[in-house]
């Protein structure tokens, strides 16, 4: 079973895991990766205009053979010395498209202000988010759920990345024991578990179906199990949205 598509709070719905072309391929070639992505089964892909590689990423779209509807694009509006309108368009042409499925506001200050004045309400928040910041988040979660706004989460895998030998690592180690799926895995669930959007990339095809087999995952999402991943607070977070 593939990962579930989620309900956005306008009827529309987004694929729960998205392939992000941003970090390590910020300003390169990302064109060969997104198809093998795409060949995987990744349907969403997450770009943005501050990411320097959205024609890289139209060259891929246009390689798929995909039908627009058969694939999910999020780009977002990161540069102020331009208006929202001039960067969608430069945006939309970039990547060969006539529209976006999603576009997100890069480094948003303050949803509290959006939410009073805005006429389109927000539909979802992308964050880092991983076990070592979910205290710090704990708020800004509540603040999604209480007005319909779904989270994406990205750099989730920084507890194995960044930061191994860290105190997650033996809960961490002992549910991927419990069931039988590596701490990547864990974690990615523990993700799902929230209701949040996976964004994750990787050039590796054996890391994208380890991701992708996810959501064939039909055992105990875990209280006794993955509750135990997402109770430290190590202070390390990036740029979030505060009320």
């Amino acid at each position: 079973m593939p990962f579930p598509d989620i309900e956005l709070n306008d009827g529309n719905k987004i694929p729960s895991i998205a392939f992000g072309t941003g970090t390590a391929q910020r300003s390169k070639d990302v064109h060969k990766f997104i198809e093998q992505a795409i060949d995987t089964g990744f349907s969403h892909i997450d770009t943005a205009q501050i990411y320097e590689n959205e024609k890289f990423v139209g060259v891929a779209l246009r390689n798929s053979g995909l039908a627009r509807n058969e694939i999910f694009v999020t780009s977002k509006y990161g540069d102020p010395r331009t208006s929202a309108k001039e960067a969608i368009h430069t945006s939309l042409e970039d990547l060969g498209l006539k529209q976006l499925d999603l576009y997100l506001i890069h480094f948003p200050q303050s949803i509290g202000k959006l939410l009073k004045t805005a006429k389109i309400k927000p539909v979802v928040n992308q964050i880092q988010l991983h076990p070592y910041n979910i205290t710090e988040n704990a708020a800004l979660l509540k603040y999604h759920a209480e007005h319909g706004i779904i989270t994406e989460a990205y750099s989730s895998l920084i507890p194995i990345t960044s930061y191994p030998g860290g105190p997650v690592d033996a809960p961490l180690q002992a549910a991927a024991t419990r069931l039988g799926i590596t701490p990547t895995q864990v974690i990615f669930l523990w993700v799902r578990a929230k209701g949040a959007v996976v964004v994750t990339t990787s050039s590796n095809k054996q890391h994208l179906e380890e991701y992708l087999s996810v959501g064939d995952f039909t055992g105990s999402t875990g209280n006794g199990y993955l509750g135990r991943v997402g109770v430290f607070n190590m202070g390390i977070n990036g740029v979030w949205l505060l009320p």
